[in-house]
């Protein structure tokens, strides 16, 4: 079967979709709530510099092996190595990609359920009616797992059509849409009474909050806001042209991630302030707390609170499909070429299969007890497995492959485009993929597990 590999049709399309592969909850849900448990603004600073010094060699070192490999994942990395264990790495973050979009998927059903929630006024009541009205839902055996395929449907809808047709398009659409919307639903918080002190929550530094755990929590933000080890960044650079400048790319990105993770908090912030809401509410913020906030701030005004919600939530939904997008395409391009298959059949190999996972993680949540496995449920163990073991494991050696393994003309020419971007900035791309970056996903690793 002839597989004619595509390229992005332009540099736009190339920037959103690779974009949308790292923009998603972890942005609008994660950075609000870690940047109020980590006291605001002196946060957000050590996770630039963060950013900085891991994000962005991690994602040039994925961006340069799926360039060079021109294939999937789990194949670019034994094009690149030299031992038949290299494609192993790559097949372990192709895995990685799969098992996060089947229980990742049941968080982003959650998102859509919530639009029609807050838009038909289910949501309107007192704090406790809202935490009962999310335990309800999230255990229910069969509205949860309803949405899980719902959005895994959309999935794969945009991933039959293709790279260009399908996934540029679509990012071409909803990365600007989500940012509309973002841009309403904070003026909206920010017109309220009490919003400035969320402002100068967000903005002014308390340095006084700086320790070795904000250090530790910033880089661990850093390093899977940016989906570093999940195979989106390899598979999607495996769609990159070769005269596509990696470097100029990897830092549009980034800031892109972190211009909508700072819009994020100062959507949530100055709406949480103007209430009295704690800003450290953890990961119960968005299905809990904050359509408390909304119902509390626009008090006098419900139908807009109605609208402010409701948009807030398609956003959050949007942020979820791209990066369910992305993830899907992993798993997709895996089996569509070492399987030999059409794109269709490949994506509806991974769709049901993580309709199946998705299913079983959501009805785990549930607390039956045939779903609990250590004491865990489920849904749990997944995310365990993937975020505090997989995703670390693969970063680490990728920073040991391109750094070491993979020979120093191979990755020079990639970064610099076989000579023609000038400057010394490889030589400092190479010090931090060989040394830093290393200890730093070590030091991620072993905090994680309580370790440090």
């Amino acid at each position: 079967m002839s597989q004619e590999r595509v390229n992005f049709g332009s540099k736009l399309g190339m920037i959103l979709a690779t974009a949308g592969s790292a923009v998603g909850l972890g942005n609008v849900w994660r950075f609000p709530y870690m940047t109020g448990q980590n006291g605001g603004a002196a946060f957000i600073l050590i996770y630039i510099a963060c950013v900085l010094v891991l994000g962005i060699p991690c994602m040039m070192s994925e961006f340069i092996i799926g360039r060079h490999g021109a294939a999937n994942t789990g194949r670019a990395y034994g094009k690149m190595g030299t031992h038949g264990m290299w494609r192993l790495v790559g097949c372990m973050s192709v895995l990685t990609g799969f098992l996060i979009t089947g229980y990742y998927a049941v968080v982003s059903g959650w998102c859509l359920q919530y639009i029609f929630s807050s838009a038909f006024g289910e949501l309107s009541g007192n704090p406790e009616y809202i935490t009962r009205y999310f335990q309800d839902f999230s255990s229910s055996p069969i509205k949860p797992v309803f949405w899980t395929v719902a959005i895994l449907a959309l999935t794969h809808f945009v991933i039959i059509h293709g790279v260009r047709s399908g996934i540029e398009r679509a990012s071409k659409l909803m990365m600007p849409t989500l940012f509309v919307l973002l841009l309403m639903v904070v003026v909206g918080s920010c017109m309220l009474p009490g919003a400035h002190k969320g402002i100068e929550f967000l903005f002014r530094p308390d340095f006084s909050k700086l320790d070795s755990n904000m250090f530790l929590a910033a880089m661990g933000q850093s390093f899977y806001s940016l989906s570093i080890g999940m195979g989106c960044i390899c598979t999607f650079a495996s769609y990159f042209s070769r005269q596509a400048n990696l470097m100029k790319s990897a830092v549009n990105i980034v800031v892109i991630d972190t211009l909508i993770a700072v819009l994020a908090g100062l959507m949530i912030f100055p709406a949480a302030f103007s209430v009295g809401v704690n800003p450290d509410s953890g990961p119960s913020l968005i299905f809990i707390t904050l359509p408390n906030v909304f119902r509390e701030a626009f008090s006098a005004m419900p139908l807009v609170g109605t609208l402010i919600a409701t948009l807030f939530y398609i956003l959050l939904s949007l942020a979820a499909l791209t990066s369910l997008i992305s993830l899907h395409e992993v798993s997709t391009a895996f089996f569509y070429e070492e399987l030999h298959i059409t794109r269709k059949k490949a994506a509806l190999i991974v769709t049901v299969s993580c309709c199946i996972m998705g299913a079983f993680c959501s009805l785990s949540i549930g607390g039956r007890e045939w779903l609990v496995i250590a004491g865990r449920s489920l849904f749990d163990v997944f995310d365990f497995v993937t975020g505090q073991i997989f995703l670390p494991v693969v970063g680490f050696l990728t920073c040991l492959f391109v750094g070491w393994v993979v020979p120093r003309d191979i990755v020079k020419d990639e970064f610099t485009n076989w000579g023609t971007l000038r400057g010394s900035l490889f030589t400092v791309y190479l010090l931090l993929v060989r040394f830093i970056c290393p200890i730093c996903i070590v030091a991620i690793f072993l905090n994680q597990l309580n370790l440090i």
